[in-house]
Parts: C-alpha cells; sequence; structure tokens
C-alpha cells in the first residue's frame, strides 16, 4: 500500500518558491551567455561611469577611490529598479501557475526578488576581484551597515513592486506609470553626485527620496572618512517599514481578486 506523506505548510512554500526561481533562471537567461550577461552589463556599466567622473575629480571622490564610490551608487539603483521591475511584473508574469492551490502570488514575487538579489550579490564579487586586480582599495569599516543599507533598498524596491503588480491586475496602464516613475531615479539618487557636492539649499529636492539616504550611507559605512551629510538611518528605516506594511496590506485585501481577474 502506498504511503502518503504529508508536507508541511513552509515545506511547501519553500518547494514552490525554489521552483519558481530556476523556472526565472531558465525563462530569463536562454541564450549563448546566459546569467553571465546579468553581471557583465552592471560591470561593464560601473567602469565606464566611473571613468568619466574620474575624470573630473582626478579619481577621488571625498577621500574614497571615484571607483568605489560609482560601484555603491550604480549597485544600490541597479538593485532597486530590477527587483521594483521583477515584484511588479511577478503575478501576471506566473498568472498560469496559480491554478494550482499550492502556488500563491507571494511565493512568486518571493522567488523573483531573491533570483535579483542574489544576481547582484554575484556581481559584487566580481567587482571585488576586479579592484584586487587593479589594485583599487578593499575597504569596508562597517560592513554590516553595508549589507543592511543594501537589504533596506531591495526590501523598499520589493514592497513597492508588489503595490504595483497588484494594482497592475487592476489598471494595465499603472505599469507605464512605474516605467516613468523610474527613469529620474538614475539622477536623483546621488548615483553620481555626493550631497556634499550640491548646495545645502538644494538639499530638499533630493533628501526625500531614501535610495539616496542608503547609497550616502553605505558610502559612509565602507570609508568612516567620508563624511556624509544631510541622511539619516532612521529615515531610511522608516520608509522600509511603512512600505512593508503598507505592501503586505495591500497584498492581504486584493491578493484573490488580484489573481481572478
Amino acid at each position: 500500500m502506498a504511503i502518503v506523506k504529508k508536507r508541511s505548510t513552509l515545506k511547501t512554500w519553500g518547494d514552490v518558491i525554489f521552483a519558481i526561481f530556476l523556472r526565472e533562471i531558465k525563462s530569463k537567461f536562454n541564450d549563448k551567455l546566459g546569467v553571465s550577461w546579468a553581471v557583465i552589463q552592471p560591470v561593464s556599466f560601473i567602469f565606464i561611469l566611473s571613468f568619466m567622473r574620474g575624470r573630473l575629480d582626478g579619481g577621488e571622490a571625498h577621500s574614497m577611490p571615484t571607483f568605489v564610490f560609482i560601484v555603491y551608487g550604480m549597485m544600490c539603483i541597479q538593485l532597486f529598479i530590477t527587483t521594483m521591475s521583477a515584484a511588479a511584473g511577478s503575478i501576471q508574469k506566473n498568472k498560469p501557475l496559480f491554478a494550482f492551490r499550492q502556488v500563491q502570488p507571494i511565493a512568486s514575487t518571493i522567488a523573483m526578488v531573491g533570483f535579483e538579489y542574489l544576481v547582484k550579490i554575484a556581481v559584487v564579487i566580481v567587482i571585488v576581484i576586479a579592484m584586487y586586480l587593479l589594485g583599487i582599495e578593499l575597504r569596508i569599516d562597517d560592513p554590516l551597515t553595508v549589507l543592511w543599507n543594501l537589504t533596506a533598498i531591495w526590501l523598499l524596491a520589493t514592497n513597492i513592486g508588489l503595490m504595483f503588480a497588484i494594482g497592475r491586475a487592476f489598471i494595465p496602464e499603472i505599469d507605464k506609470v512605474r516605467t516613468m516613475m523610474q527613469r529620474p531615479l538614475l539622477f536623483i539618487s546621488g548615483v553620481f553626485f555626493s550631497l556634499q557636492d550640491i548646495p545645502k539649499e538644494t538639499w530638499k529636492y533630493f533628501d526625500w527620496n531614501p535610495i539616496l539616504h542608503a547609497i550616502e550611507l553605505s558610502r559612509q559605512a565602507a570609508y568612516t572618512s567620508f563624511g556624509a551629510v544631510g541622511v539619516s538611518e532612521l529615515y531610511l528605516n522608516v520608509c522600509t517599514l511603512v512600505l512593508t506594511f503598507f505592501s503586505l496590506a495591500l497584498y492581504r485585501t486584493y491578493w484573490k481578486q488580484a489573481i481572478s481577474r
């Protein structure tokens, strides 16, 4: 007689998330370059931008190498944009899978944003190796703070993307709003500049952006001599907690209606 094994809810969730994770790898990187392209593209972009700024500031930006300065800015903004895009499309992309009772939209979102986080870790490893080979100083004075700031950006992007995913199920055109919203982020989030580079009177036009706070605080954590000004760890944490609450509340209220449309 066959023995039926019952799996716990947590085990079922883990299996579902892992299956969607593998599906995401196969569907997103099925060309010849494969997953390596997700690493090559951002790394090459960082090298180009650091070279351009290095010609302007002589290779050092506020006590830290220009390359490192650009790396923190680009890694944070790329992590935010790719994660938000992945979360925003997670429900629509995997909608056929929700016919199975074990698969819920939140599992799809977790798998897709988790994939983006792991890709960025791979990018960081490649950059560290490149810095070692190029003789660039490897220095992180407070690694835990740097890790938390990157995680906070990832959580911000996940929560905003989840809200867009729910909204997209009811109003498909809302995805165009997301695309328009993320375009100026590259220029207003402190990727190429620091608040120290601009007049204090203009800070109010930028410091509402929690991504800017995360980037500047990450630079400060890596190089304590950086001297970050106008940013707050408390503001970043509060924004993360508030958006997490609202996104989960929105998901809890409307996820069934979203997958039935």
